[in-house]
Parts: structure tokens; C-alpha cells; sequence
């Protein structure tokens, strides 16, 4: 596999900072396969669970340190990724895709990884498909409280998250079961100023939002004004032209760094 990303002049970037923002960025192909203060870990003592090394294999989840394989295209997106984010001074990413089966949660969760892997980040994954989480569930666990119960006022943000045996500067902040109505909540007050918290309480950190498609529910349209930038996911073979201009089409005040090829046939 390979990547290729375009280089993108000084008047792109102020425009990608503003609300009419244009999209492009990165493109790439992905396989379909510290220290105090630094991380979350030290202040609130998150449970730990362990991925089941089948589980992993099964969901095609990067090992620590995104070695094997497949890390390398997954490091290769990731080093692009905080090079965008830099470039716009922000450190939340929306991973996005128009329907369901392109491949955007797993991207997420790798991306994720990859971040945590480089020694300067930490990284967050955050299961915002309120609807159809299952961030949790390839992971291998069953969270007792998830993300809608901190959005609904009902457990501090910081409850619900976990980290992982072996993942260093790597924590989940899982969803516990699909909810009606998600839209609604994610437009909420409390949704934004715990965004605000999420985003300004560690400087090295990333935040990983995973999403649900664009076009099968209007959670991805209402939070886009709660992320800085997106991530759209494509698989070959399975992606239409015309769902995904429509989803960028509706996303146009999101800067969208680029693009992740899944599932490519392509030879390298």
C-alpha cells in the first residue's frame, strides 16, 4: 500500500480555518485489514481491559506500537494527519464516511493507534455512531457507562473511559448502546462544552471521533460544528460517486483533510 498527499499553499490552509472552507488534502490507501500531566491516565486511573489477541486478529486491530504488517500505511496516514492538524492548530478529526460498511470505524480505531504510537500524543478515540456504536464491542468489552451518559448529565466525562493493556497514551471513550434521538443530543449545550473540555484539558492530545454516515442520519451534519476537521473514508468498489459528493456537499463548512482509499485492489 502507499499514500500520496497534495501539497497545499498558505491561502488553502486560512481558508480551511474558516467556516466556507474548501476540502482536499490527504489521500491515502489503507489496508482493510509518559509522564505526569501527559496523559489522562495518571488523574483519573481509567479501567483496563485487555484485547483478546484473536479478538484483535479478527478485527483486523493494529498491535501496540501499530507494528505488523499493516502499520505502516496506518503510520504513514497518521504522520499526515497531525501534519494537517498542526497546520490548522487543531487536535480533534472527525472520521467520516457517506453509508455504512466503508470501512470508518476501523479506520478510527487504527488511526487512533497510530497517533498513540508517536511518542509526542496521546490519543483519544471517542465512539460518537450513537445509533450503532460498536467500537466497544470490537474491542472486546461491554462498558457499563458510555459517552451518551455524559452527554445526558448523568456521569462526568471522564467515567466511562478506558484504556487498554498494551496500548500506551491510548484511551477509548466508548458509546454503551445505540439511543433514539442522537441527533438531538449531540446539538445540545452540554454536547459543546463537553467538546470545549475534551479538546483544551491536554495539549497533545488527538481526538478521534468515530461518526455515523453521513447520509443515513443528520448526527454527522449536526456535530460537524463541534469538530474542527474531518476524514473521509471510501472503499473501492463499494463507494458511489454520487453519495459521496453529496456528503461532502452537505459537510462543506467542515474542513475535510483528505481522503482514505479502503479496500484497494491498486499494486504498488
Amino acid at each position: 500500500m502507499d499514500a500520496i498527499i497534495r501539497n497545499i499553499d498558505p491561502a488553502r490552509l486560512e481558508r480551511e480555518r474558516r467556516p466556507d472552507s474548501d476540502s482536499g488534502g490527504i489521500h491515502a490507501s489503507v489496508p482493510t485489514t509518559g509522564t505526569t500531566g501527559f496523559s489522562d491516565t495518571f488523574l483519573f486511573m481509567h479501567r483496563m481491559i485487555t484485547l483478546d489477541e484473536a479478538q484483535r486478529e479478527r478485527e483486523r486491530i493494529l498491535p501496540p506500537g501499530a507494528t505488523g504488517p499493516t502499520g505502516g500505511p496506518y503510520k504513514l496516514l497518521r504522520t499526515q494527519v497531525l501534519q494537517r492538524l498542526s497546520q490548522l492548530s487543531a487536535n480533534s478529526v472527525a472520521i467520516l464516511s457517506a453509508s455504512s460498511g466503508e470501512g470508518k470505524t476501523l479506520t478510527a480505531i487504527n488511526l487512533a493507534i497510530a497517533v498513540a504510537a508517536d511518542i509526542g500524543h496521546t490519543a483519544l478515540l471517542v465512539d460518537l455512531d450513537l445509533r450503532h456504536p460498536s467500537i466497544a464491542r470490537r474491542l472486546g468489552f461491554q462498558p457499563t457507562t458510555g459517552i451518551e451518559d455524559c452527554l445526558q448529565g448523568r456521569r462526568p466525562v471522564f467515567e466511562p473511559m478506558v484504556k487498554i493493556e498494551g496500548y500506551e497514551r491510548l484511551t477509548v471513550l466508548p458509546a454503551r448502546a445505540g439511543i433514539g434521538q442522537s441527533s438531538e443530543l449531540l446539538a445540545t449545550q452540554r454536547t459543546a462544552e463537553l467538546m470545549q473540555e475534551l479538546r483544551a484539558r491536554y495539549h497533545n492530545r488527538v481526538i478521534i471521533f468515530d461518526l455515523p454516515p453521513v447520509l443515513e442520519a443528520d448526527d454527522a451534519l449536526t456535530f460537524s460544528r463541534q469538530v474542527q476537521c474531518g476524514l473521509f473514508v471510501v472503499a473501492e468498489g463499494r463507494s458511489e460517486r454520487e453519495a459521496i459528493t453529496r456528503s461532502l456537499a452537505l459537510l462543506e463548512k467542515l474542513p475535510i483533510i483528505g481522503t482514505v482509499l479502503n479496500r484497494s485492489q491498486c499494486a504498488y
